[in-house]
Formats: structure tokens, C-alpha cells, sequence
């Protein structure tokens, strides 16, 4: 079988833009709960703790998102190996508008106790299980309509949406961070969350216009659907579950960036929301167009030299970001910081979406995208709150920037393990011992 075909009978502009406003509303979702954790929920949910321990539990209920998501992983995996990419992806998008909407609508601590605090990590872990299978459906769609040469720059458009929902996070909270403290901590924090039900009806009609992929409908509907796919997928392909798992903790640079440098920022250091914010902002603007970028190289040289290059350089970068916060000075923090989560991390970004889902043939490549990632996302997920616990006051900025270096050094390994896929025809990703991958 070649590509030519199926390439042009899918629609790859369709799917990737599909993708792009999906995971830009789905994440806008996952995204401001982070923002809300720095800023006002340890006063909110966690009031009778002192302050520093109200932050580390806030955090830490940010990172009980990810704990759902290796379970949503399995699940979610599995429909959209066995039944298609497209139910996956509205299922998704429906219920993380849902759960986030019901966040906004949650009574405070002092109104109803510890059923409060319960509550709102209930509604995290529904926001968690269905996260893990947006990204991973958005680039199964995405890669598999795409032309085979083209792979990385058409599946990068999943992350693109990915920083777009953060940038719309960031953009509706700055306004309700300069409300007074209390009318923020009233109100303020809610409208966010209630914005949210626009998620679900956008994104439902978005994603229902959808057409399944040409891979699925040919190669896996009709002759070769796995009624079970996890049964293969861990016994051929579990090396490749367990790189893609290690490779993925370098998603703590992005919840260390936005939710711990955030708090550590404003609650530590005692700087301005505003300012803050806005580095957040200007980084995934400028992300929004380094992610094709480095996608697009990636399609000419190869997937491995520009991931491995993207994770080097958030190790380095991390150090003079968290310095630059803690001196306080503006000049510095804007520059690391666009040049951390704008620049370089937009390499390691712009590439896993099809890296990682070349890893794996189409009859497992939902499953093994989800499952790998999740339980790598799930590391990363906590790493804010390990961050502040280890951080320990304005100095110890240094002992979490070795901890994002060490997690980096794991992504570089677990990448340059694995073979180079950016030459190998669709047909053949995933299949063992193909010339160009051997």
C-alpha cells in the first residue's frame, strides 16, 4: 500500500484545524483550573491551612487531574481503536465542558465544609479523564489524513490548539486577577469556569462535522479491527509504551512554567498578577508560531535532532527563568520566559505529536499515544507540587530547576532510543523492521 491515495482522499487541513479549535477549547478548560490553583484556591478551598500549605494543596489538586488520566487513557484508547477516532473526540470535549462549567458552580469551603475541597477534585478528575483522550484522538485524526511527508507539520497543529487554550486561560484571568482580592475571591474566580459551556456547544458541532480517517475506515474498520487493541498493543508493542512514557515527563516544563513559576511568582516572591500573566500570554503567542516552525523542520531533518535539541534547551533555560523571577526583574523574566515556553519547548511541542503516534500501526496508535503519554503527563503533573515542596522560599528556585533538568535528561534518553520515522510511509509505522526504521 502507498500513501498517495489515502493522503488525498483524507482531508488534512480539515483535520488539522478540527484539531487545532478542539484541543484550543478543551485546554482553555484544563488550563484556567491551573491558573485559579496559583492564584486563588488556597483561599477559597484550603482556608484554615497557612498559607504556604494552602498553595501546596491547591497544586497539589491541580496534579489530581492527572492521576485520572492513565485510566481515561486505557479507556478512551480503546474506543478509539475499536470504533473510531471521532467518538473519542466528542465524547472529550463534551465532558470536559461539563465537569469544568460544574467547577464555577461549586460552594466555597466556608460554606460547606470539606465537601467543598472534595468536590472540586472530584470535578478535577473528570477534567483529567477527559484530557486523556483528546490529544491523543486529535493527533490520530490528524496524522493519519495526513500526507506522509507532512506528517509533523499537520499533526503539530493539535499543540498549536493546546497553547491556544492557554493563552485564552491566561487572557480571561487577567482581567479577574486586577478585580479587588474581594470580589475575586467572591466571584471573580467563577466566570472563567461559566464561560465554559461554550466549550461544549462549540466544540460538539465543531467535532460532529468530522469524517472518520481513511486508516481507520480502510485498514482497521473493515479487515483488521482489534476488538481488544491493549492485547497487542502491550505484547508487540510495550517498548514503545514505555518510551513514549519516559519521553513525556518533559510535559513538566509546561505545568512547572505555568503553575508552579506562576505561584512561586506571585505568592513567593510577591510580584504583580498582571505582569505575570502577561509572560504567559506573549510565550504561547509566540509559540503559536514556533510550533509549525519546528514541525516543519522536523518533516525535513527528522523527528529525534530537533526533540532532543527542544529538551536540551529547557533544561538550560529553566535556570535562567526561575532566576530571573526570583530577582524580579521584568526585562529578564519576559525574555527567559518566551524564549523557555515560547521558543524552545515549542520544539519538543511541535514533534510528539507524530513522533509518538509514528511509534505505533493504526490498529493501536490511539492506545499506545494515550496510554504512553497519560502515564507520562501524570508524572508531570505533579510536578508543581513537588516543586514547591522542594522549593522551600525564594532561594530554593535552583533545586526545581535541577529537578525540570533531570526530567529533560530522562526525555533526551528515551528519545534518542527510538528509531527516526519521519521517512517511513504511513502504511509501514509501527511494523517491525521496515528498511527505513532499521
Amino acid at each position: 500500500m502507498t500513501d498517495g491515495p489515502r493522503a488525498t482522499q483524507g482531508k488534512p487541513r480539515k483535520a488539522a484545524i478540527a484539531a487545532w479549535i478542539g484541543s484550543a477549547l478543551e485546554y482553555y478548560d484544563f488550563f484556567i483550573y491551573g491558573t485559579a490553583a496559583a492564584l486563588v484556591f488556597n483561599k477559597i478551598f484550603f482556608p484554615d491551612a497557612d498559607p504556604s500549605t494552602g498553595t501546596l494543596l491547591a497544586l497539589a489538586s491541580f496534579g489530581v487531574g492527572y492521576l485520572a488520566r492513565p485510566i481515561g487513557a486505557f479507556i478512551l484508547g480503546h474506543i478509539g481503536d475499536a470504533f473510531g477516532r471521532k467518538r473519542v473526540l466528542v465524547f472529550t470535549v463534551l465532558l470536559m465542558g461539563i465537569s469544568t462549567v460544574l467547577v464555577g458552580c461549586l460552594p466555597t469551603y466556608d460554606q460547606i465544609g470539606l465537601a467543598a475541597p472534595a468536590l472540586l477534585v472530584a470535578l478535577r478528575l473528570l477534567q483529567g479523564f477527559s484530557a486523556a483522550g483528546e490529544q491523543a484522538g486529535a493527533n490520530s485524526m490528524s496524522l493519519e489524513h495526513a500526507p506522509a511527508h507532512r506528517r509533523a507539520y499537520f499533526t503539530s497543529f493539535t499543540l498549536s490548539g493546546t497553547q491556544a487554550g492557554q493563552i485564552l486561560a491566561t487572557a480571561v484571568f487577567l482581567p479577574v486577577a486586577a478585580l479587588p482580592e474581594d470580589q475575586l475571591v467572591a466571584w471573580g474566580w467563577r466566570v472563567p469556569f461559566w464561560l465554559s459551556g461554550i466549550v461544549v456547544i462549540v466544540g460538539l458541532v465543531i467535532r460532529s462535522k468530522l469524517d472518520e480517517t481513511p486508516v481507520f475506515v480502510e485498514e482497521v474498520a473493515e479487515t483488521k479491527r482489534e476488538k481488544t487493541p491493549l492485547l497487542p498493543l502491550f505484547r508487540d508493542h510495550w517498548a514503545d509504551v514505555l518510551r513514549v512514557i519516559v519521553a513525556s515527563v518533559i510535559a513538566a516544563v509546561s505545568t512547572i512554567f505555568t503553575v508552579y513559576a506562576l505561584s512561586y511568582a506571585v505568592n513567593t516572591v510577591g510580584l504583580a498578577k498582571t505582569p505575570i500573566l502577561w509572560v504567559g500570554v506573549l510565550a504561547n503567542v509566540v509559540a503559536l508560531a514556533a510550533i509549525p516552525l519546528w514541525a516543519g523542520l522536523a518533516d525535513r531533518i527528522g523527528r529525534k535532532p530537533v526533540f532532543i535539541g527542544g529538551s536540551a534547551g529547557c533544561a538550560v533555560l529553566m535556570f535562567a527563568y526561575l532566576w530571573s523571577l526570583s530577582t524580579g526583574n521584568w526585562v529578564l523574566i519576559f525574555a527567559s520566559g518566551i524564549a523557555l515556553f515560547g521558543v524552545v519547548y515549542s520544539a519538543t511541542n511541535g514533534i510528539w505529536p507524530a513522533f509518538y503516534g509514528e511509534m505505533f500501526p493504526a490498529k493501536v496508535r490511539l492506545s499506545g499515544m494515550a496510554v504512553g503519554t497519560q502515564i507520562g503527563f501524570a508524572l508531570a503533573g505533579f510536578s508543581p507540587s513537588i516543586s514547591e515542596a522542594i522549593g522551600g522560599g525564594r532561594d530554593g528556585w535552583i533545586y526545581v530547576a535541577l529537578f525540570t533538568a533531570g526530567l529533560c535528561a530522562l526525555n533526551i534518553i528515551a528519545v534518542a532510543s527510538a528509531r527516526e520515522t519521519h521517512k517511513v510511509p504511513t502504511a509501514e509505522l509501527g511494523l517491525p523492521k521496515t528498511p527505513a526504521t532499521v
